[in-house]
């Protein structure tokens, strides 16, 4: 197996020229899989930041030397693989490494004047030329610096050029960024920094995980409970409580609460006690009626969005000195839920015209006919999060209050609630929510995909909830620490997906047993000369190195399958592998004889050759055998992110950014022990990547795979 290490401390002008070339072999090699490892140093070995560990054992620890043994893939050498390898491993890239500017200002106006009129730095498509060269310049802050000021006017648009015209390479420069960044911010056993010295723990700790059941869990959540458990449970050995906030009437469901239950046991999270902010309704109206006895609150019919120009503007209501007697009578006719009281909301009589918004007289109660799923009939008035929260933390014995950082211009309110009421003060820490790249985690918006056709359902592969995550083939135990790394930092910090799945990788590769899938649109037959007439199986480890996987039966025959990308790339008398079978030499190749389709390839003809070196070929490729087995009809099916905008903001409307197509289905198919694979088991199918069986083969229905991700940035799409 082929390894690169990368220091992710170290020169990135040394070590993003790699590792651009590394993904993009990756991405468009079927026969290359180079997995890459992050070390917390500046240097890996003997003084340099990177080094390759050849799948022969040859152990590379220079810039250049990798690079000269990168490119004798072809993939790489465009149409003048002479000229791209001067640029290349010719010391060219290496002249950009230094970050003064005096040592590289000659190599960048070479470089300009050399791009005039050009589009590429060799030919007229994109070579490892430019994927070195601008990895050395982006990778080097004084080299970037003078590119973003448009210092070289040609090479700033060449650099802009390879830029939008990949965009591949962004997601690569940000795991590199990225994986320094979660080190640093990370807090899992393996070096997360939980000790953030909350007060008062010596008197005990019990923390609380209030979710609101008007939909399902989604990552974002699942950090907030992750938190909660292991600052109540593993840190501090206290209580946690699972709460409930069924405070709104119009958006709660008992599906989704159950939902919600189950989906905390798969993550091995179990709450002492389980409880709703419906539990404590009299106890939390009999609150709103001691501010307003006190005169500490008032009924309010402003309408909404005259309140909330009013509140913007620091305008006071009409209603903002009512009598108190005037605003219970309105509470009252609010709790009947008739036609009067449904115009009337209570709020806070805080301040209008405070700085932070928040204080700026905020609602507490309001009016909803509409039938509880718990409580049922009994009441019309609910009241907000805000004002319910504070109230049961202080009644349930909540010590330390976990929360998002987006509230932290609500905790001066939700102090005001406790103070106006004298009720005993939990404390407060503020961690940063997760956020990823191109994905929303707005309950509201993930909703309007749900109502509205655009996904499956709410356990959407393509969706950010527990469900949908594990249905694209995340396990429990990468979920975990993959948060958990994420700790209770402060620091807000858009996410990668890749490092996500990375994390997943690790957990799945000693588990999957391997299979063999074929892409059936233009596969084509290979006779294979020197085969037995008969058909016949051997039996073959299922995971050649986890042997409890136990072993899987390959079938061998005169005929063989072979998918039309590997027919591509065979070239007449070359030797090529065939895997858990031996070389074989590629003896006849036949093409289409359709015009339209000249380079497709019909048929193929191969000499087996058993007793040649494996070690020296390049072509190592999967097939399967057309007869001796039952070929098991499988969608392969991979998805995109739903949305095109690493991060949507306020103002942004999410239809105009939805992605045009997010599924991609293919047909194959795979060999007969797929056949006994059950739903939601892990398999690989080699040389294509990881998938999880979405549906199990039944006779007359084909197998549903979904692909998993790895954390490879795929440079091919």
């Amino acid at each position: 197996m082929t390894a690169l290490t990368v220091a992710s401390k170290g020169n990135q002008a040394v070590t993003l020229p790699v590792l651009l070339l590394v993904h993009y072999l990756n991405g468009n090699d079927q026969n290359v899989d180079i997995s890459i490892e992050y070390q917390d140093v500046e240097i890996v070995k003997e003084k340099t930041p990177i080094k390759l560990d050849w799948r022969d054992g040859e152990v590379l620890q220079s810039a250049a030397s990798i690079h000269a043994k990168l490119m004798e893939n072809k993939i790489l050498h465009g149409q003048d693989g002479q000229a791209v390898n001067e640029w290349v491993a010719g010391g060219r890239v290496g002249n950009l490494a230094p970050t003064d500017f005096k040592s590289i200002e000659g190599p960048l106006l070479e470089l300009d004047h050399h791009l005039t009129l050009r589009s590429y730095i060799v030919g007229y498509t994109l070579t490892a030329a430019d994927l070195a060269v601008w990895g050395a310049i982006r990778g080097n802050k004084v080299a970037y610096a003078a590119v973003k000021k448009g210092a070289m006017i040609n090479v700033t648009r060449w650099f802009k050029w390879i830029e939008e015209t990949n965009d591949w390479i962004a997601p690569v420069v940000q795991s590199l960024n990225a994986h320094a960044q979660e080190r640093k911010a990370a807090k899992s056993k393996e070096g997360a920094s939980y000790d953030i010295a909350l007060p008062d723990t010596d008197k005990g700790v019990v923390t609380r995980f209030p979710p609101e059941p008007s939909g399902y869990l989604h990552i974002g959540h699942a950090k907030a409970a992750l938190l909660n458990d292991y600052f109540a449970h593993e840190m501090y050995k206290g209580t946690m409580i699972c709460r409930f906030d069924d405070t709104n009437p119009s958006k709660e469901k008992e599906e989704f609460q159950q939902s919600i239950v189950e989906d905390l046991a798969l993550m091995g999270i179990k709450p002492d006690k389980t409880s709703h902010t419906s539990d404590y309704f009299q106890e939390v109206y009999d609150q709103c009626v001691t501010l307003l006895k006190a005169g500490k609150a008032y009924a309010d019919d402003t309408e909404r969005e005259t309140m909330q120009h009013q509140r913007f503007d620091g305008i006071a209501s009409k209603r903002r000195d009512a009598t108190i007697e005037e605003n219970l009578a309105r509470f009252e006719e609010m709790k009947k839920g008739n036609e009067a009281g449904i115009r009337w909301c209570v709020r806070a009589k805080i301040s209008v015209d405070n700085p932070n918004k928040a204080m700026r007289d905020p609602v507490i109660y309001r009016c909803n006919p509409q039938r509880h799923h718990r409580t049922g009939e009994k009441w019309k008035v609910y009241p907000t999060y805000d004002f319910a929260c504070p109230i049961v933390d202080s009644m349930e014995g909540i010590t330390h209050a976990l929360r998002t950082i987006e509230y932290r211009d609500r905790n001066p309110q939700y102090y005001w609630m406790l103070d106006a009421l004298d009720l005993r003060k939990p404390n407060i820490w503020d961690f940063a929510r997760m956020n990823f790249v191109r994905t929303l985690l707005s309950k509201r918006k993930l909703t309007k995909f749900v109502d509205t056709g655009l996904v499956w359902g709410w356990d959407d592969p393509r969706f950010p909830t527990i469900r949908g995550i594990r249905r694209r083939g995340m396990t429990i135990d990468a979920l975990r620490e993959f948060i958990l790394k994420q700790g209770p930092s402060r620091n807000i910090v858009n996410l990668d997906w890749t490092l996500f799945w990375a994390t997943n990788k690790k957990y799945i590769d000693p588990i999957a047993p391997r299979h063999t899938a074929v892409v059936l649109e233009n596969a084509v037959t290979a006779t294979v000369n020197g085969a037995r007439v008969a058909p016949y199986t051997e039996d073959k480890p299922k995971h050649g190195k986890n042997p409890e996987l136990g072993t899987k039966k390959v079938a061998y025959s005169p005929e063989i399958l072979i998918d039309q990308t590997d027919a591509q790339s065979f070239i007449q008398d070359e030797e090529i592998t065939l895997m858990n079978w031996g070389n074989a030499i590629v003896r006849k190749i036949t093409h289409s004889l359709n015009p339209l389709h000249l380079s497709l390839i019909t048929s193929l003809n191969l000499e087996l050759h058993l007793q040649g070196d494996v070690k020296t070929t390049k072509q190592k490729i999967t097939w399967l055998a057309k007869s001796g087995q039952e070929l098991i009809p499988v969608d392969l099916v991979d998805f995109d992110f739903l949305i095109t905008k690493d991060k949507l903001e306020e103002e942004d409307n999410v239809d105009d950014f939805l992605t045009p197509k997010t599924e991609f289905r293919t047909k194959a198919v795979a060999d007969g022990n797929l056949a006994g694979v059950e739903e939601g088991k892990v398999v690989q199918f080699e040389r294509k990547g990881y998938f999880r069986m979405d549906r199990a083969f039944r006779h007359g229905e084909s197998a549903v795979a979904f692909c998993i991700p790895t954390g490879k940035v795929n440079a091919g799409k």
